[in-house]
């Protein structure tokens, strides 16, 4: 929500900016790096899916690599949404998120005892 001072406060020269100007340049600047942060973090766990093609990886390994992927990818999901970036089909194609891991977004999973 972008929040502006009335017509009535605005500078008539408009040369020199506001507090809220500069406070929400921050703001978007913020916003564009988590977003930038998040992206990373996508790209070092869909990597980390690269595991579950060995042979050797044990069921609860896979399920603990879609998890942990399904989590960073929901997260950055919601930082988009954030930057207002509504769709995500986008990111979904040019971050090769496999469907196995957009299936599990937004799932709470119960601790295990």
């Amino acid at each position: 929500m972008t929040v502006r001072p009335p017509q009535s406060f605005s500078n008539p020269g408009g040369s020199r900016q506001s507090g809220l100007d500069i406070l929400e340049y921050e703001l978007m600047a913020e916003r564009a790096d988590a977003l930038g942060r998040h992206g990373l973090k996508v790209e070092k766990a869909i990597e980390a899916l690269m595991e579950l093609d060995h042979p050797e990886t044990t069921p609860e390994r896979r399920e603990a690599l879609l998890n942990a992927a399904a989590d960073v990818v929901w997260s950055f999901f919601i930082q988009r949404e954030i930057c207002g970036l509504r769709s995500n089909r986008d990111a979904i194609e040019r971050y090769r998120i496999p469907k196995e891991v957009v299936a599990r977004l937004g799932v709470v999973r119960k601790p295990r005892t």
